[in-house]
């Protein structure tokens, strides 16, 4: 499976400037694209929202050697509820921990040179104290897990991950599809998993031809699949083919036709600047302050 690859994690965001300053000033991401849509996805990539809604990718480096994230921002929702499904992102970056100094975002030393900051919302970043390496400075997306035998044999026998490391005292099991990419870390929880209104999905892609073979494996093991085999047109852009898939504690995951997708994850020189004119342009703040009314909470 070492065709496949990690490519990104979907946050829905409630306030996209506060989110903009976390990801770009203190982790120091770039934008990378931004898509504004007028109707919700048919693949729910913006969640269960009919409306419009926009999409920013934003990371380190292009997707095709990065793992990044995929912020969703539903117009009219104000806030989410943050289940414990999602534990956080683990990214090596000694600018970043100097940059939540700088600006007085606020760290928790958590271990040996690893700090805890929170994104807007609640989600979590691990910053490890080090230098850039070269290479991808997100390490692992930790998943909260109510088997983690039942989960692992799920990752593993039927998507095509390996077992990277085992620690029966934490309870976790890091997987992933090649040593120089993200990997996902499943940590035992004992208990059921809830996923709020948050909740987000994780993204792999993979050659088209494979597309079918994983629906049709789900459908053998009798796994959820969430959304079956079908294209997603952006205007303009590349069409790409998706399956979504939920694991036995309903993470949704997102598998892409590689080809397709390598088009469409292109870095856009004006990301920057089409996300600033979107926010600028954004006037939903003022018009619920206007009339005395706070926006709708997912």
């Amino acid at each position: 499976m070492a065709l496949r690859r990690a490519l990104h994690f979907v946050f829905k965001v409630g306030d996209r400037a506060k989110t903009a300053q976390f990801f770009r000033d203190v982790l120091g991401m770039k934008i990378l694209r931004h898509e504004e849509f007028e109707e919700g996805c048919k693949a729910t990539c913006n969640g269960p929202y009919d409306g419009k809604w926009s999409k920013t990718m934003v990371g380190f480096g292009p997707e095709d050697e990065h793992f990044v994230a995929e912020l969703t921002y539903n117009y009219g929702v104000g806030e989410y509820h943050l289940g414990n499904d999602f534990l956080g992102v683990t990214l090596q970056s000694s600018q970043a921990v100097s940059n939540a100094r700088r600006l007085g975002w606020p760290l928790t030393e958590v271990g040996d040179g690893l700090y805890l900051a929170e994104a807007p919302g609640g989600y979590r970043f691990y910053l490890l104290d080090k230098e850039q390496p070269p290479h991808d400075p997100v390490q692992k997306v930790c998943l909260a897990v109510s088997d983690l035998q039942k989960s692992t044999h799920y990752w593993t026998s039927l998507l095509g991950m390996k077992v990277m490391e085992r620690d029966e005292e934490k309870k976790t099991v890091l997987i992933g599809y090649g040593d120089t990419q993200c990997k996902l870390e499943l940590l035992n929880i004992g208990g059921t998993v809830d996923h709020g209104t948050a909740f987000g999905r994780i993204a792999f892609s993979c050659p088209r031809e494979q597309l079918p073979g994983i629906e049709e494996a789900m459908k053998k093991e009798n796994q959820k699949i969430l959304t079956p085999l079908v294209s997603l047109d952006t205007p303009g852009k590349a069409t790409v083919e998706v399956v979504i898939l939920a694991d036995p504690d309903d993470h949704e995951i997102c598998f892409v036709g590689d080809e397709a997708f390598r088009e469409l994850s292109m870095v856009d020189p004006n990301g920057n600047t089409s996300f600033d004119k979107a926010m600028a342009e954004d006037k939903s703040d003022e018009w619920f302050a206007k009339h005395n009314r706070q926006k709708a909470a997912a």
